[in-house]
């Protein structure tokens, strides 16, 4: 049986995913906000004396860029998914009035385990 391409997976736990794929997808978004950084600081370099304001503009966001990319490269972790729980509540029969049941248990306190008075 091959495995086909392009097959839906359906997920089918609440668990998380495994801590390679957490690294490299984190890896991944750094990366591609430093290949957008690097084209900002380019993009600056070209406008700077055609259209100075935009170059100005693609300067600030070519400066902030690495601090915005670290701090979402290491924010950590994704939550566990919210899947409904597994558990099924069992439900508890109502209990006994108090008045029903404290007699028994003195009258059998008094007369013994087996019930009858001496």
């Amino acid at each position: 049986m091959r495995k086909q391409r392009g097959a839906e997976v359906f997920q089918i736990t609440g668990a998380r995913r495994s801590l390679d794929d957490d690294v490299r997808g984190r890896q991944r978004r750094y990366v591609i906000s430093m290949l957008i950084r690097t084209a900002s600081v380019l993009l600056t370099v070209v406008l700077w004396n055609v259209q100075r304001p935009l170059a100005v503009v693609t300067l600030v966001v070519g400066a902030l860029l690495p601090y915005v990319a670290v701090v979402i490269a290491n924010a950590g972790r994704e939550n566990a998914s919210s899947m409904p729980s597994a558990f099924v509540p069992t439900h508890t029969r109502p209990a006994l009035p108090s008045s029903d049941s404290v007699p028994e248990a003195r009258r059998e306190a008094a007369d013994g385990p087996s019930g009858d008075r001496s």
